[in-house]
């Protein structure tokens, strides 16, 4: 079975984006960004997703890959 992943790692370092600063803009705290960026959750909020693609200027698709 497949499962979903976020490649939030990725996007960040494209956008030369650091922890602190996207947790800043997203609004939420540094310790549950870092569990997203690092695939420890198993749900995200719509919001906290818009803020993220928001603060990254990127789609929901250029961070969250399915994987075999």
């Amino acid at each position: 079975m497949g499962k979903i992943v976020l490649e939030l790692d990725v996007m960040m370092a494209k956008r030369h984006l650091g922890l602190n600063e996207l947790a800043e803009k997203v609004g939420i705290t540094n310790v549950n960004l870092s569990k997203i960026k690092n695939n420890k959750v198993n749900a995200i909020r719509f919001s906290t997703l818009e803020g993220i693609c928001e603060a990254l200027e990127c789609q929901p698709g250029d961070i969250l890959k399915y994987s075999e």
